[in-house]
């Protein structure tokens, strides 16, 4: 729930940047994958350089883990099409294979067989006749075979779920009035319906406790014999193989640890692999909020809750980091002023935090992605998700500079503000400030808008259930906009002057109404919680300043443009919707939020929609982009004693996805 996503038509800047660096890689369907540099890895000292690559090797441990959440078939089906990649002796250049393997370079992209942001199904360029045929061409004890298996008894059970368009359709199915488990191909649920899962958690929760847990976290929920039960993920339970694997790295971690507080973070965390306890969990979150004086962070465990239609249970996913110290200096004056922005903000003052506590912000350097946020990642991040840490303890908000460096270096001159921007004006606007105030945006909603505001006595934080993230995308995003054009942003130099904004503006509501239509296929509705989140605020404020004609669609050529003619009335409508969806946060208002998101956030105008895919095509770009991560090497003397750490960029994206798959293959086909 607290991740920021790259839009569609973020750092869409036109003007060439000279750099020795690639940023650039293939491009294959509608992805396009990046390289990203770990700046100032060599300046870190050699006990830091050794943390950085014992958590990058926990980071990578629990791989197979997210493919398993997104689908029961993943691993095998991910297994079948790399043996017949490698293995193959027929004709490589027929249309049968190329097509399959531009559909396994999709499938490592998303961890599975659906679409990492969409969420539908693949469907396959290659025939069902010439993959079975392959398959029988490659050595049968390489294949994944259940006990007494054959090859044709293989095809018979998982061609299904590749082939056929009405098996498991929608990894995350968020249809209003289907029953989103049975109708999702997730693998956190077996056996059950939505309404028997949500009776099992209903029954849990005690309304009144003050500290309540994040139940269903750690879990897939299962039917036995008629009963009901969770299988737990941790040593010992569902996942065993590789969450072992995950803390043998952690306790070489600890033992190299910046100091004792992060020491005791690395402790906690491992115990909660060991034990399963939700309570566990809580402390360690606890006391990896406090750890502030490291230079060295990391995120590894189950964390975001987008993949679960329920919005309940977490994918597993890791990043490696380490403090950007200059860029750093931005995001801690947002921080050092958190009080003053929620004092000033325009929602109600009963769902306004009296003290905010323990907001830190910092400019990450990335160094290793995994799970949930590799190749396909966040921008920002702001955790722990649990509301009452985050209102006792506080939380960590983070802008990961280099990855936002190389969407945007990676981005130049690549004809899309043209198409897009409806004058000069506006494209100006976005080369002078679009990179300073895409930032800006990510640092206000990460660390003040998903800190801002508080829940009502008594309201269960689960209670918006579907909708549960797209309102809270929402929220923080509206925090960031109605910010970005306070005064207050200039008298802390934090923008030039009191135009920045209009880049950021003029950039969302373009993003929100069209350009990010062109990541959904034609018919589709809206799905994805972030784009929900961007449609929604964009309609709204469309819809509601009609009357004054503040944002409104223009024709130039035959095209469709989108034009604002009010900026700080658009501002003002920012405010006002801003009022409203924290008062359905804080409320836990379930009817108001599936009736705003349902109105605003799902259905698209077809007709427009087939223009913008049109108008995207002819620019051959890729709407999605992943990163390719660099491989890091433990340089060891004589007697076993790491002296240095160094860091390699070439390895390409087949050569990494494959040594993946051999190295950190710690589960079961079947799980």
């Amino acid at each position: 729930m607290m991740a920021t996503m790259l839009t569609a038509c973020n750092n869409q800047n036109t003007t060439p940047v000279a750099d020795e660096f690639n940023y650039a890689d293939e491009h294959f369907a509608d992805l396009q994958m990046l390289r990203y540099r770990v700046h100032g890895f060599e300046d870190l000292s050699l006990k830091q350089k050794e943390l950085v690559y014992y958590l990058s090797e926990a980071a990578l441990e629990g791989r197979d883990i997210l493919f398993d959440q997104n689908g029961k078939y993943n691993l095998t089906i991910r297994k079948m099409l790399e043996i017949v990649y490698t293995d193959y002796q027929g004709d490589k250049t027929d249309s049968n294979f190329v097509n399959m393997v531009t559909y396994l370079k999709r499938v490592w992209f998303s961890n599975g067989i659906h679409h990492h942001y969409g969420c539908e199904k693949f469907v396959p360029g290659f025939t069902e006749e010439f993959f079975r045929s392959a398959l029988h061409g490659v050595g049968v004890e390489k294949l994944p075979l259940a006990d007494g298996q054959t090859v044709d008894q293989l095809c018979d059970e998982v061609f299904p779920v590749i082939f056929d368009p009405a098996v498991m359709p929608k990894r995350v199915n968020q249809a209003d009035g289907e029953d989103l488990i049975l109708t999702s191909a997730c693998n956190y649920y077996d056996g059950v319906t939505q309404q028997e899962a949500e009776d099992f958690y209903l029954k849990m929760k005690d309304i009144n406790d003050p500290h309540p847990v994040m139940y269903g976290m750690n879990s897939r929920l299962v039917k036995e014999n008629g009963c009901i039960q969770e299988k737990v993920w941790k040593i010992g339970g569902l996942y065993s193989p590789a969450i072992e694997k995950i803390v043998g790295w952690l306790e070489k971690a600890m033992a190299v640890a910046e100091n004792d507080q992060q020491k005791a973070v690395i402790e906690k965390l491992i115990q909660f692999y060991k034990d399963g306890d939700l309570k566990t969990f809580d402390e360690y979150a606890i006391t990896w909020v406090k750890d502030l004086d490291s230079r060295v962070d990391f995120v590894n465990c189950f964390t975001e809750s987008y993949g679960d239609p329920l919005g309940m249970k977490a994918s597993w996913e890791s990043i490696v980091n380490f403090k950007d110290l200059d860029a750093t200096k931005r995001t801690e004056t947002i921080s050092r002023n958190a009080q003053w922005f929620e004092d000033h903000s325009p929602v109600d003052g009963r769902f306004k935090k009296e003290m905010v506590k323990g907001v830190s912000a910092k400019v990450i350097t990335a160094a290793i992605l995994g799970g949930d946020l590799y190749p396909s990642t966040a921008i920002g991040i702001n955790l722990p998700n649990s509301n009452w840490i985050r209102s006792v303890h506080g939380s960590k908000s983070v802008t990961i500079g280099n990855l936002t460096d190389a969407y945007s270096k990676a981005a130049r001159g690549n004809g899309f503000a043209q198409e897009f921007v409806i004058s000069p004006t506006e494209i100006g606007w976005m080369e002078t400030y679009g990179d300073l105030t895409d930032n800006l945006h990510t640092d206000l909603h990460e660390c003040l808008g998903h800190g801002s505001g508080k829940l009502l006595p008594g309201v269960d934080p689960d209670t918006l259930k579907a909708y549960g993230s797209t309102i809270e995308e929402a929220r923080a995003d509206l925090f960031g906009l109605y910010y970005l054009a306070d005064d207050k942003l200039v008298e802390l130099g934090l923008t030039p002057n009191k135009e920045a904004y209009k880049a950021q503006y003029y950039s969302y509501m373009m993003n929100g109404l069209m350009t990010q239509l062109v990541r959904i296929e034609l018919g589709s509705n809206i799905e994805e919680a972030h784009m929900r989140n961007r449609a929604l605020i964009a309609r709204w404020v469309m819809e509601k300043g009609a009357a004054d004609n503040v944002v409104e669609f223009v024709k130039k050529e035959g095209k469709t443009y989108v034009q604002v003619n009010d900026y700080q009335k658009l501002r003002e409508l920012f405010g006002q919707l801003l009022a409203e969806i924290q008062r359905i946060k804080s409320e836990g208002d379930f009817v108001a939020a599936r009736e705003i998101v349902e109105k605003y956030a799902v259905k698209i105008d077809p007709e427009l929609h087939a223009e913008v895919l049109e108008r995207y095509k002819k620019l051959n770009l890729a709407p999605y982009k992943g990163f390719i991560n660099p491989v890091y090497k433990a340089v060891a003397d004589a007697e076993g004693n790491i002296i240095d750490v160094t860091i390699d960029y070439t390895e390409g994206y087949a050569e990494q996805m494959l040594r993946y798959s051999k190295e950190y293959a710690n589960l079961p086909y079947r799980n």
